[in-house]
């Protein structure tokens, strides 16, 4: 599959920017107009300030200029194609996931959703997740229909702290999707 499969000008947001999302959305801006969105502002004046706390990225990876914001002020997703939830899924002390981020993360994206828009989720979530848990809160929010007027896609997350063999670059994702179409899309993403 290749990128032709997407607009040059598609524009890309990433939600949450972790160990995860940081280097996620750095990698994309060389394809895709993108935004970085945490709701840590702190976070996110380190990142302008070349400081990753995750050592994903170096100071000067993060310094190179790139087509690319970062922002804990949710008005930066309101005109994006493509949302990337990789909120964290922290488990409790009965090993149970914690979606609350992943929700919240649906509750921020819906009210800006357009028909065509795809929200992929990077997030760590049991199987059916996706539509038991964050579909109904894109659908309610939004109003739009889902695999008719919005699409959505999965991709577990792929990145292993501290491992510089087996980079964001290097392993190949697995992806899914809504509709044949939004997984063609997905999978040149």
């Amino acid at each position: 599959m290749s990128l032709d499969v997407l607009p040059a000008d598609t524009k890309v947001a990433v939600l949450g920017l972790g160990y995860v999302g940081l280097p996620l959305a750095h990698a994309l801006t060389q394809h895709f107009p993108t935004v970085g969105f945490d709701i840590d502002s702190h976070r996110v004046a380190e990142i302008q300030q070349g400081i990753d706390i995750n050592f994903a990225l170096s100071k000067k990876q993060l310094g190179e200029q790139r087509d690319i914001a970062y922002s804990a002020e949710v008005s930066i997703l309101s005109d994006r194609d493509i949302y990337i939830i990789t909120a964290p899924t922290p488990i409790d002390t009965q090993n149970q996931p914690n979606l609350e981020p992943v929700r919240n993360a649906c509750r921020l994206v819906a009210p800006y959703l357009k028909v065509g828009n795809i929200v992929i989720f990077e997030s760590t979530v049991y199987p059916g997740a996706t539509e038991e848990e964050c579909v109904p809160i894109l659908t309610e929010v939004s109003g739009l229909d889902f695999s008719i007027d919005f699409f959505v896609g999965y991709s577990p997350e792929r990145i292993n702290p501290g491992d510089d063999v087996h980079t964001l670059t290097s392993v190949i994702k697995v992806t899914s999707g809504s509709t044949e179409a939004a997984t063609d899309k997905i999978d040149a993403l």
